[in-house]
């Protein structure tokens, strides 16, 4: 199989791509990436001189550059995106672009040349908050901010392709992603560097927002199942199955890391902050998965591996890029906080 990955340097992506490259001998992955802020060539330096992959610079909403990764593609998984919630309360232009136009463009793109098979990777963001019960994939789309919006709107662009012009497409939708080659502006690996310097960490608000906890080496290996076994035009829940409040989640971390309580520090809430998400995920059950990742191993697991690994993250901190987002985002509310 030719593969096509798109935003394979991020987090997910790059998990994904190591994944198959090592589950499936027959693949081959083009991995086409704009190289971003979140996006990493260190991500997957293990890979470097492998035959079997190839990362193409280029932006997903730029017709030519995807024509040419296009061309030869047996499939795409379509991870490419601006995620970060707070950014797109900041700016959302960014969001529109590559979420948006840049799906077009692929969708557009995959359909010329033939493609058996399209994932679009996606969010349980675009269900908006769920006060109770679980979120099912026939629910209707509430999106609350405006990456969440975004996303939702490449979810429709891919279901109209499918409805229109049959391209094969696929739609997943997943929870709260956490593990190793996460950008550490993100909750999880945010708390985690935080704490292993003792800086404090920012808690939105009363921390009773819910969230379903999945490890991203689950996430893959069900994108894995969903790429081979999912049927053309559906859309696939995936969860991790563990759910808790945010400030359940900081107390957890830690008590892990054995941190004083004075280094979570509690914050202004977020505009438009979903107080709720939760997934049913029987759909993606029926065709053989499970996580195979308990939460708590999961999580520690992930807090020994950022430990270990400060040689990736602290140049990313460091960025003069990332300390300007920081402060503005974070830096003042931490401030008044203390």
């Amino acid at each position: 199989m030719r593969l096509l990955v798109t935003g394979g340097l991020g987090f997910i992506g790059s998990n994904f791509i190591r994944h198959v490259l090592t589950e499936h001998p027959g693949v081959r992955v083009v991995n086409l990436d704009l190289r971003t802020y979140a996006g990493n060539p260190a991500n997957l330096a293990d890979l470097r001189g492998n035959p079997r992959y190839r990362w193409i610079k280029g932006d997903i909403a730029d017709p030519f550059i995807v024509k040419r990764c296009m061309a030869g593609a047996d499939a795409v998984v379509h991870f490419a995106a601006e995620t970060h919630v707070d950014r797109s309360i900041l700016d959302a232009g960014a969001f529109l672009r590559t979420n948006v136009v840049g799906t077009d463009v692929l969708l557009r793109a995959a359909l010329k040349n033939g493609v058996e098979r399209f994932v679009h990777v996606g969010t349980d963001e675009v269900y908006g908050s769920v006060p109770r019960g679980f979120s099912t994939e026939s629910d209707r789309l509430l999106p609350n901010s405006p990456y969440a919006a975004s996303k939702a709107a490449g979810d429709l662009l891919a279901r109209s392709y499918f409805v229109t012009h049959g391209l094969p497409v696929i739609v997943t939708r997943a929870s709260n992603n956490f593990g190793p080659y996460q950008f550490p502006e993100k909750a999880l690996p945010l708390m985690i560097t935080n704490w292993i310097d003792d800086k404090p960490y920012p808690l939105y608000g009363d921390g009773r927002q819910v969230r379903d906890w999945l490890y991203v080496l689950d996430h893959v290996r069900a994108l894995d199942l969903i790429l081979r076994r999912g049927r053309p035009g559906e859309v696939y829940n995936v969860a991790g199955g563990y759910s808790c409040a945010n400030r359940e989640l900081v107390e957890r971390v830690r008590r892990l890391m054995e941190k004083p309580r004075d280094l979570v520090k509690r914050v202004p809430d977020r505009p438009g902050h979903d107080r709720r998400y939760a997934l049913n995920f029987s759909k993606l059950k029926k065709l053989g998965y499970r996580p195979a990742h308990g939460f708590g191993a999961a999580l520690a697991r992930t807090v020994d591996w950022y430990r270990g690994h400060e040689t990736w993250w602290r140049p990313l901190k460091k960025d003069g890029g990332y300390r300007a987002y920081y402060r503005r985002q974070y830096a003042a509310r931490l401030g008044a906080a203390s």
